[in-house]
């Protein structure tokens, strides 16, 4: 699909879109936003640095960004105010930030440390319902607001650890926060559940490789997931197409989840006895 048709289909040329999470090349918020640079949205970006704010300022020119440590109660609470005042009504808000410490290494899940575990909630989960709080009224009345999450947390993935609780408290943010802004807006909450990427997020994952080559097998296609088809679906929820849409995780595995019992995999299972 060209690029034409693209803008033509998604609705979104002019719509201003509040991108948070952009590390690298290799993240997910930085394939989003060269989806919808092609869609003609208009970009903010917020990130969490000097670094980030440079690979911004790079490859994508122009592009207003702005440095927040969406920890920080207060600044985060500043930082919708600065971007409301400068930019007027947002259309849609990208959420795709995520933390997890293991500079420990590979820990059993019960093992898990306080500290490390409400960091994470705060940062990869909290920080999801604040941004809603404070950029709602810089919001339009009918926009759209996109978090990434993973597609399952149901599965006991020993290397993910004490993740996988919280991005299933981001699932259940989302639900909670379409309900509770529909009482005065038409704003919509989504989430894209992803699996394994080869992202430099992931990378920093102990024991990361192993799990990701299994996922690949195991999808319908023998081929990974890409970040771009991950970014693609986040778009889509974040256009008037998918204004149908509302309270879900859409998942995007390559049906890794109904293939558990693949032959060929089952096959070099038992191969191994």
């Amino acid at each position: 699909m060209d690029k034409v048709k693209i803008m033509t289909f998604l609705g979104l040329k002019g719509k201003k879109v509040l991108i948070f999470g952009i590390a690298n090349r290799k993240s997910v918020a930085f394939h989003i936003a060269e989806v919808l640079k092609e869609s003609g949205a208009e970009i903010i970006c917020s990130v969490y640095g000097k670094e980030q704010k440079e690979i911004v300022d790079k490859y994508f020119p122009g592009t207003p960004v702005y440095s927040c440590d969406v920890g920080d109660e207060d600044a985060l609470r500043d930082h919708a105010g600065e971007i409301g005042a400068r930019h007027g009504k947002i259309y849609g808000i990208v959420h795709s930030i995520a933390f997890a410490n293991f500079a420990d290494g590979l820990k059993p899940f019960h093992e898990t440390k306080k500290l490390d575990f409400l960091k994470t909630m705060d940062i990869s989960c909290f920080s999801f319902i604040q941004i809603a709080d404070f950029f709602k009224p810089y919001m339009e009345i009918d926009g759209s607001i996109v978090t990434i999450s993973i597609s399952t947390t149901r599965m006991a993935a020993e290397n993910y650890g004490y993740m996988a609780p919280v991005k299933a408290a981001l699932d259940s943010s989302i639900c909670f926060l379409a309900k509770s802004l529909s009482e005065d807006t038409k704003i919509r909450v989504n989430g894209v559940g992803a699996s394994l990427l080869k992202t430099s997020a992931s990378a920093g994952i102990p024991g990361y490789i192993e799990p990701y080559l299994f996922g690949e097998k195991a999808t319908l296609r023998k081929e990974a997931l890409k970040t771009d088809e991950v970014a693609n679906v986040a778009a889509f929820l974040l256009s008037p197409r998918s204004s149908g849409i509302n309270a879900q995780t859409v998942i995007v595995d390559a049906g890794m989840s109904v293939n558990y019992f693949d032959r060929e995999i089952v096959k070099a299972a038992l191969s191994q006895k």
